[in-house]
């Protein structure tokens, strides 16, 4: 009998880094960070506090990243950041184990809200909502890079 076979249900979306610390979403090629600003990776797990950044200190802790660190770490666009959505989780709408201890919370994108200076795109990850908020307002961060 000939047929297609379907793809294995342990393919993992991910592909983690070798020292456990950025994972390579194989769809998008885009590598994040598995932490989220203020936890670091300790070996197994995201340790640590995420902190929370308003609009304009989350592009700053970017670029901070970045320089620091000799990488094009920077915010993701908001189509980017929605790619991680896990739509199968609730009260966590992200996979645990690609971005583990990852709190269920809003995550800002760099992409403003057009035609209002005040406002900004974000990502809830309790539920996978999309939706805009005030810049001032201060939420979590996780940074992406592109494959190089």
């Amino acid at each position: 009998m000939l047929g297609i076979l379907p793809v294995a249900a342990s393919a993992q979306p991910y592909i983690l880094s070798a020292d456990g610390s950025e994972a390579t979403d194989q769809e998008t090629g885009l590598i994040w960070r598995r932490c989220p600003e203020g936890m670091n990776w300790e070996g197994s797990t995201c340790a640590g506090v995420a902190g929370k950044f308003t609009y304009e200190a989350a592009l700053r802790q970017a670029t901070a990243q970045a320089d620091s660190t000799g990488i094009a770490w920077r915010l993701p666009n908001i189509n980017e950041l929605s790619s991680i959505i896990d739509r199968n989780r609730n009260n966590s709408a992200i996979d645990p184990a690609a971005f583990p201890a990852t709190p269920a919370s809003w995550f800002w994108s760099a992409s403003p809200l057009v035609g209002s200076s005040g406002f900004a795109w974000y990502v809830n990850f309790v539920n996978g909502v999309i939706n805009y908020y005030y810049r001032v307002h201060s939420v979590h961060v996780r940074l992406v890079r592109a494959r190089q």
